[in-house]
């Protein structure tokens, strides 16, 4: 019998490398939801296939052979011996559909996110991380366990052109061109979430970024992180993740 790494292109087997790579990462940062949220990726081609994570596996499990590739109706387009979470698939695929850009989507149920989610205000501009959020950020009402397809039409239209999008008393949620690009988006949003919080605790009062460094911030994040986005931290990432939970590429 073929492994899936024969059955598949070499892009596409990479790409199942990297997205593994980034449940594993997720669980490193100890963002993960025992098996219950999802990161996704679109497959290269003409087809709007993407890759999911096998519902039951831990994030920490998650190799690239036992990813699931499904078609936008849900149908599982390659063997696999496990289901998908028909939650997470109504949310990730209606991101994908409309989004030629979105090649990534990761959705999280942080403790932090959701704290936040559940405030009236919603992000804040407390910290230089928030403002990267900021400048690209939407957010969606809870309309509750996300297994309505008639939702996906008032979630597109929420998140519109926007990578950073925070689902009320529900969590995070980021998407971009790639991989290392929407992780950092998550560990931006999510590090904005935990600034805030433990700012609040404090009683005191908060001091806002002023709103005229907020519209600069897009053109300071190309410099900070040299054009190349999430793409400059990934390898020191990957490598760490080599010496803590190797395999995610099997």
């Amino acid at each position: 019998m073929q492994s899936v790494k024969q059955q598949v292109s070499s892009e596409e087997w990479q790409l199942r490398v990297d997205l593994a790579a980034c449940y594993r990462i997720v669980a490193m940062h100890g963002w993960d939801d025992l098996v219950f949220t999802h990161i996704s990726a679109r497959v290269p081609g003409p087809e709007h296939h993407f890759l999911i994570n096998p519902y039951g596996l831990m994030f920490e499990e998650v190799s690239a052979s036992s990813l699931v590739k499904v078609d936008l109706q849900g149908n599982k387009v390659m063997p696999s011996d496990y289901d998908i979470n028909p939650a997470g698939f109504v949310i990730h695929s209606a991101v994908h559909e409309a989004r030629d850009d979105a090649q990534c989507v990761l959705h999280l149920h942080t403790a932090a996110g959701i704290a936040i989610s559940a405030t009236k205000d919603g992000l804040l501009p407390l910290s230089q991380q928030s403002l990267f959020a900021l400048s690209s950020l939407s957010y969606h009402d809870y309309e509750g366990v996300a297994l309505n397809p008639e939702e996906k039409v008032r979630l597109v239209a929420d998140l519109g052109e926007t990578n950073f999008m925070i689902l009320r008393n529900h969590g995070l949620l980021t998407c971009a061109t790639n991989i290392p690009d929407a992780f950092l988006f998550m560990y931006l949003l999510e590090r904005s979430c935990e600034i805030q919080l433990k700012a609040q605790s404090t009683g005191c009062d908060l001091l806002p970024i002023p709103n005229a460094i907020l519209k600069g911030i897009r053109a300071q994040a190309e410099q900070v992180t040299r054009s190349a986005g999430g793409g400059l931290a990934w390898p020191g990432l990957l490598r760490k993740l080599d010496r803590i939970n190797p395999g995610y590429d099997k």
